[in-house]
């Protein structure tokens, strides 16, 4: 059970764990251009292919910055714009409900001089419509 538990003292070693950074990590595998300077070269290569390969992430993650930035403007531009349009919006509905509030002072207005004929003839209206509507009804 001890020995299941034991530390080994090349844990802290950083070269043992990692080995030399420029040969690429050994996968069992002979290697097809064999040792020495072969290895070398390999190793050279390996370091080559990881920076290839980095710069092509960048590469992508530059793109995708960019399209979050063209994303993140046009959002900006559509608040501009909706913040105009609800703007004129506010104007057209308080002057809408001013001229509203005109027309129903003068309505009030009209009726309290008239007296209760306003009231006659809106009836005398709405009968002379009721008749149009059933007779044209009736002769279809």
């Amino acid at each position: 059970m001890s020995q299941r538990f034991r530390v080994n003292n090349n844990l802290h070693n950083r070269s043992s764990l990692l080995g030399d950074y420029n040969t690429p990590p050994s996968s069992g595998r002979s290697s097809p251009f064999g040792g020495g300077l072969g290895q070398q070269a390999s190793g050279h290569r390996y370091v080559d292919d990881l920076e290839g390969q980095n710069d092509e992430h960048l590469e992508g993650l530059t793109a995708k910055v960019k399209l979050l930035k063209d994303i993140t403007i046009g959002i900006g531009n559509e608040v501009k714009e909706s913040t105009i349009q609800l703007s004129q919006m506010n104007d057209a509905f308080s002057e809408t409900s001013g001229i509203l509030k005109g027309t129903f002072r003068r309505l009030n207005n009209m009726s309290s001089r008239q007296g209760c004929r306003w009231l006659w003839y809106i009836l005398f209206l709405v009968f002379v419509f009721w008749f149009f509507v059933v007779v044209w009804r009736f002769r279809r």
